[in-house]
This record gives C-alpha cells, structure tokens and sequence, in this order.
C-alpha cells in the first residue's frame, strides 16, 4: 500500500511543479533576459527529474552557447527535461505536443519549434526557422529518429533537419542518452513511450520504478563545411551509436552524487 501512495505523491508534486513552471512562464518571462529565462528552464527541469527520482550523470563537455544543433537518440517524454537540465536548448518536437494541456504551455514556453511530420513539406518551413534561430545564436537540439525508439537499437535517422546547420555553416554536436536503474546500472525501460504506451502510463511506470539514472554523453563538435546532409547523418548515426556504447553499466561516483 505504501508505493501506490508514495507514487500518488509525487505525481502530486510533479503537477504542483509543472503549474509552477506555468506561472514562471506566464509571468516571470515577460520580463526576462534570455539568458535568465534559460536559466529558469535549466532550474525547473532539474527539479522536475528529482521529484520523479532520477539523477543526472553527464559525461563529455555540453554545448556552452550557439549557435549549435544537438543532435540526440530519442528515448522518452522526459528526453527535453534531461536535456534542459543539462543545458538550455531549443527543441524541435511534433506539433500534437503543442496542444497537450500545461505541457504545451511548458514546451512553447522554452522556445520549441513544431514540425507536422505528416507533412512531408513542413519539414522545409522548420528548417528555415531553424536556420534564422541559428543565426541568432540559439542552441537547437532535434532528434534524427523522428519518433521515440525501445532503448535497445538506435532508428534510422532522417537528414532534412541538418540541412539548417548546413546552410548557416553551424556546428553539429551529437549526444546519447540512456536511462537506468541506478543501483545496479542495468538499462531501464519504464521511461519508455513507444507503441501503445500512453503518456499517464510511461509517467505512472517511471514514478514506480526504483530511483533511475539518465545518462547523457555528449560527443565531440564538428564543423558543418563541405558536408552533405544525407552521409553526414549516416556519420553521425554511427557516432551516437558509439557513444551508447561508451556509458558504462555503472559509474558509483556519479550515481551516488
């Protein structure tokens, strides 16, 4: 009896904190710097991972400014707040995540830009914002899978997205993430939104499971010049392939931080 209230209570304190993050946005921002917004999304995603139990084990070296596209494995919902946690980023998500309620408040909020991937000429209208946030300066992050994947293989990448970095002459950082059960290191699954997992369902299973580490390694940045954009993504699916494979099954110093 005791988890099933224990969960009750921190999906409590998780709506508490994503109304927070509502209010912070409807009324702090507006008054804000970017970088102090940034610094408002970098706080509350971390808090938002503590109340769900999961610690962050980053290893490599973050994007520290823009303009820069991150470019990373996609996973689970929990994805963007792993990120933010690490490093402010503008992401580029579905557009259904958009009308989702509070959650589309919280993700317009941080500056994503939306994509309709049913449409197949939308993906150039999202390339050109992209290309103008770059060109301010922005840190972009996308996920080249297109969809979340089940943790064990890496999906295939779709290229269209880096023709942004491509045209602007920005650099590419690519990232892996994973999640595990932090006492014995094993790769867990309950953050999982894949098929015909729900959105209550991955949160419930994730609020559940044992307190859960989410690994985040970034690789090494590299120069957009004279690159083309469907063997670059082959590139870089290789590289993040390999960076999953660099998170160790345990680090004891990290987790117990």
């Amino acid at each position: 009896m005791l988890r099933p209230l224990r969960v009750i209570w921190r999906l409590l304190l998780a709506i508490g904190h994503a109304i927070r993050g509502w209010c912070i946005i409807t009324f702090r921002f507006p008054r804000q710097t970017p970088e102090e917004r940034a610094g408002e999304v970098e706080r509350w995603s971390r808090r938002m991972l503590e109340i769900f139990g999961i610690s962050l084990v980053v290893q490599g070296v973050p994007p520290a400014r823009g303009p820069l596209l991150l470019v990373v494995n996609h996973l689970s919902w929990l994805d963007i707040l792993v990120i933010h946690s690490a490093r402010h980023v503008r992401f580029v998500a579905k557009s259904d995540i958009r009308g989702w309620p509070l959650i589309g408040k919280l993700a317009t909020g941080a500056g994503t830009l939306y994509i309709e991937r049913e449409r197949r000429r939308d993906a150039m209208r999202v390339v050109h914002h992209m290309a103008e946030s770059l060109q301010a300066g922005d840190l972009i992050a996308v996920f080249p899978e297109g969809t979340t994947g089940d943790g064990k293989t890496l999906l295939p990448f779709h290229a269209n997205l880096l023709q942004a970095a491509i045209s602007t002459c920005s650099p590419v950082q690519p990232a892996a993430l994973r999640f595990a059960d932090r006492a014995t290191g094993q790769t867990s699954f309950a953050p999982r939104y894949i098929d015909d997992d729900t959105l209550a369902s991955s949160v419930w299973r994730t609020l559940s499971a044992p307190p859960l580490a989410a690994y985040l390694c970034f690789g090494d940045v590299q120069d957009a010049q004279g690159k083309e954009r469907r063997a670059w993504s082959q590139e870089l699916h290789a590289q993040i392939q390999a960076l999953r494979g660099h998170q160790p099954a345990r680090q004891a110093d990290d987790l117990a931080a």
